[in-house]
């Protein structure tokens, strides 16, 4: 056997996170990215890697950031509760000394503000493939149904002891992506979860889970209620300018329950985007390749076989403009599915509406 072949069996026996150790050790100082407006599968592993390098190379600068806003009840009580120390991105300075780390996204698939710093590490579950060119370290695991699931594995591989609001925000992290039925989740996820639950912090656990709502979330769902549209088995729900974007989310998991549906397309529009989400409630719907099809041209789009999200920057916000854009979606969705629009009818007829107290 050459030295070559040796030295390459060595590397393949050796620990996914001692590879990723080795590819931030010569550098002085570590940043931390994920996708814009971070959820708390993104939130969770940026705070899992933290506790990995400052065990194995203490003293080290870790920095994470947030790139747009937290915005979802549940998200921001988690930042703020463990808490989660976040830099707004664009704050923070990146030099030759500075190794990024990319979590829970890849480079130029749509899902970042800005692709200024091209990162050595990236650190993935998502099917939607970015551009790696000159990326050092690459674990990129679709068949896994949370990043935070991989993060734990490097804990695990390392021995690191964690603090129960670390475990608290990893079991969190990893709960928030295999919710649903069926669920996308794998021998992996489950171990990892069992193994973070007798770790976690069960008052902070449920106090994420169950977070105090604004008003403009039930405003929110009232006009998603009142224009959503069945298809066959597709909901299609216009819910309006949204004061935050995760809402979109929220609302497209609520109308997948619905027991005559099996997807759910829930379309906001907030700043100068319309932002989409998608759900899908059968193994098989590829939902994150469907939905960069109806896109193509306009905007991006990207996710899993059950749950995508895509957004589509506006020219303008006159309504008319607006309307035209979402009889666009709703024509190439329903297509590609092969759905008659003309089978549609309103979800639910006008509520009578009771004299005021």
């Amino acid at each position: 056997m050459t030295a070559e072949t040796d030295s390459g069996a060595t590397l393949a026996r050796q620990y996914r996170s001692e590879r990723l150790l080795g590819t931030l050790a010569p550098f002085a100082k570590i940043v931390v990215v994920s996708h814009v407006n971070p959820d708390p599968d993104a939130l969770a592993s940026m705070l899992g890697l933290r506790a990995l390098i400052n065990h194995a190379q203490p003293g080290k600068p870790v920095i994470m950031t947030v790139d747009g806003m937290i915005a979802r009840a549940e998200n921001r009580t988690m930042a703020e509760s463990v808490p989660i120390p976040l830099v707004r991105v664009s704050e923070v300075e990146i030099d030759s000394e500075t190794a990024v780390i990319m979590v829970d996204t890849q480079p130029h698939t749509g899902r970042r503000a800005s692709e200024a710093a091209m990162p050595q590490v990236v650190i993935d579950h998502h099917e939607t493939g970015g551009v790696l060119t000159g990326v050092l370290f690459r674990d990129l695991r679709p068949n896994l149904g949370a990043t935070s699931t991989m993060v734990t594995g490097y804990l695990l591989e390392q021995n690191v002891t964690i603090s129960p609001r670390i475990a608290t925000a990893l079991l969190y992290g990893i709960e928030s992506e295999v919710a649903g039925y069926p669920r996308e989740a794998g021998p992996l996820d489950d171990g990892a979860l069992v193994w973070l639950y007798p770790r976690a912090d069960k008052d902070l656990l449920a106090k994420i889970r169950n977070p105090k709502l604004p008003q403009s979330h039930f405003a929110t769902f009232q006009h998603a209620l009142a224009n959503a549209f069945l298809y066959r088995d597709v909901v299609v729900s216009w819910c309006g300018e949204v004061t935050q974007p995760d809402i979109i989310a929220e609302l497209a998991d609520f109308f997948v329950r619905f027991d005559q549906v099996n997807w759910a397309i829930a379309v906001g529009h907030f700043e100068s985007m319309l932002k989409m989400s998608v759900r899908v409630s059968l193994l098989g719907g590829h939902s994150g390749e469907i939905l960069r099809e109806v896109v193509e041209g306009l905007g991006t789009a990207g996710g899993h076989d059950k749950r995508a999200g895509g957004a589509i920057p506006l020219p303008d916000a006159r309504p008319e403009t607006i309307d035209t854009m979402l009889k666009t979606i709703r024509h190439r969705l329903l297509t590609r599915l092969g759905i008659d629009e003309q089978q549609g009818r309103r979800l639910l007829e006008a509520s009578p509406v009771i004299q005021a107290p």
